[in-house]
């Protein structure tokens, strides 16, 4: 068998005509385009809406905890060895403050580790069958954790990640 018939035999992915291959170059593109400094900042930004949004049902005004943040802690959420009244300061706090420095790409691993074991306290203690959506969050804080915050961050100015 000579060269043009096996060239003409090979798949057409290989030859860079098929579906396969065109495929290959609209991922290749997309690698490109979505580079880990621009999934990072989106990522930082979609988890700390979802935390920043939650802890600012908890607070009237500049972190003044609401009655009903206090009930909630009472009834609902209920964790075991932390007093309620406690329990929401924390949760109110690290709701804001994690979020912000996540936005700002500043201690971002940090940020990620501890809204991980916020959801983890959430996942085992508060709501257990809402696994689905706590994984999602810990996908996302995961990857933080582990790659950090990319180019577009104050972490990477202070050299710290």
């Amino acid at each position: 068998m000579n060269s043009n018939a096996t060239a003409s035999n090979a798949p057409a992915s290989t030859e860079g005509h098929g579906l396969r291959a065109r495929w290959n170059l609209l991922a290749e593109w997309l690698t490109r385009i979505v580079s880990h400094d621009v999934l990072a900042l989106a990522t930082r930004v979609a988890i700390a809406a979802i935390f920043f949004l939650s802890g600012r049902t908890k607070v009237e005004g500049f972190l003044t905890l609401t009655d009903s943040a206090y009930e909630l802690f009472r009834t609902e959420y209920k964790l075991p060895l932390v007093p309620p009244e406690i329990a929401a300061h924390l949760a109110a706090y690290a709701e804001h403050l994690f979020p912000v420095l996540l936005v700002l790409g500043l201690f971002t691993r940090l940020s990620a580790l501890a809204l991980l074991g916020m959801t983890l306290v959430i996942q085992v203690f508060v709501y257990p069958d809402a696994w689905p959506t706590h994984l999602s969050w810990a996908a996302l804080l995961l990857y933080l954790a582990g790659r950090g915050a990319g180019a577009l961050s104050i972490d990477r100015l202070l050299r710290v990640a």
